[in-house]
């Protein structure tokens, strides 16, 4: 596996990153870095440099020879014949599609990715390291804007609507079609401020614009909401960054018109809501009786809930916190992806 030149060019990024962000040397920064995550602001003003920051940071953590190796110890890489796999990807956080093209690129598969006009400036920059680190394999990984015609199999990430278009669409070839889905914590009552100031990084990481990202809670009745407000205020400064700002407002004044009862603390809004996608500055919530009538409840959504936060109640919790640090082998849709291409 050492031999491997992708995975080793796979470990030179992840140093590379972890050079650019967790050093104190001014002259290892790469001006050419910061000049793609400019243009990233620029383009989708979600993007601010802390989330791009978070983002870059995360995958150069992530990207270490110990865990790269404990992910692909399970899988056997060799491929009888290179096929091509079309990739469409989602801008809704940075480098949100990156996930996919490592594990096209891992598997020894070519890559045709249709970027998002959302976030199009942050893969090709990666692909562009990837590919000073191993030159031998720079004509893998392609970008392109055109109707795509010639590929082996895709996997597309879309809205409801368009992946039923993508249902259609690709149905004559192996795909691997993401709908939207949404994350949930379940709180007893019992967290401490610790834990509860946690979840806010759950809730508010990429202004909850993420799929990982906690847009419902459930809570026991008769739970005591101050705890929440109080363990999360410390996010709110948020409030001042002009869009997230707008949305607050906006939906804020959209349930006063419409006289919905909502508690609020200047910069979250609750709202009592059976949906699980909550508006920009916004959190629903839905009161429990029971365990036993909560995990009947998440397991008839399960298609559409990706995370759920918890402590000690279920056996696929993630803890408070943790949602926007996901593993190598945490998979989009519990869909295993690697596994998936290795296949073809």
């Amino acid at each position: 596996m050492k031999e491997n030149k992708r995975i080793q060019a796979v470990l030179k990024l992840g140093s590379y990153l972890r050079t650019q962000f967790n050093s104190n040397d001014s002259k290892t920064v790469d001006t050419s870095l910061n000049e793609v995550m400019k243009k990233a602001e620029s383009s989708n003003s979600w993007f601010t440099a802390k989330e791009l920051t978070h983002s870059l940071e995360s995958w150069g953590n992530l990207l270490t020879e110990e865990q790269l190796f404990e992910w692909l110890a399970t899988y056997n890489l060799s491929i009888d014949q290179p096929k091509k796999i079309l990739l469409i990807l989602a801008g809704n956080i940075p480098l949100v599609g990156f996930h996919d093209l490592l594990v096209c690129y891992l598997s020894g598969h070519n890559t045709l990715v249709k970027l998002s006009s959302s976030d199009a400036h942050l893969l090709p920059f990666m692909v562009n390291k990837l590919n000073e680190f191993n030159p031998d394999d720079q004509d893998t990984i392609e970008f392109t804007d055109e109707l795509v015609k010639e590929y082996d199999a895709v996997i597309a990430t879309g809205s409801d609507n368009t992946a039923r278009y993508f249902e259609h669409y690709f149905s004559k070839k192996p795909n691997i079609i993401r709908r939207n889905r949404n994350s949930v914590a379940v709180l007893s009552g019992s967290e401490n401020p610790e834990e509860l100031h946690a979840l806010g990084e759950d809730i508010f990481r990429y202004f909850g614009l993420g799929c990982r990202s906690v847009s419902k809670i459930y809570v026991p009745k008769g739970y005591d909401f101050d705890l929440l407000f109080k363990a999360v205020f410390p996010y709110s400064d948020l409030i001042n960054f002009e869009k997230y700002s707008n949305n607050y407002d906006y939906n804020k004044a959209v349930y006063l018109m419409s006289e919905f009862k909502i508690l609020d603390n200047g910069f979250l809004i609750l709202k009592e809501d059976d949906s699980l996608s909550s508006p920009i500055g916004s959190l629903f919530y839905e009161f429990y009786d029971s365990k036993e009538q909560l995990l009947q409840e998440l397991n008839s959504r399960k298609e559409e809930i990706q995370c759920v936060v918890a402590k000690d109640f279920l056996e696929s919790e993630i803890a408070f916190g943790q949602t926007q640090k996901p593993g190598l082998s945490d998979y989009a849709d519990d869909i295993d992806t690697l596994n998936f291409v290795l296949s073809l």
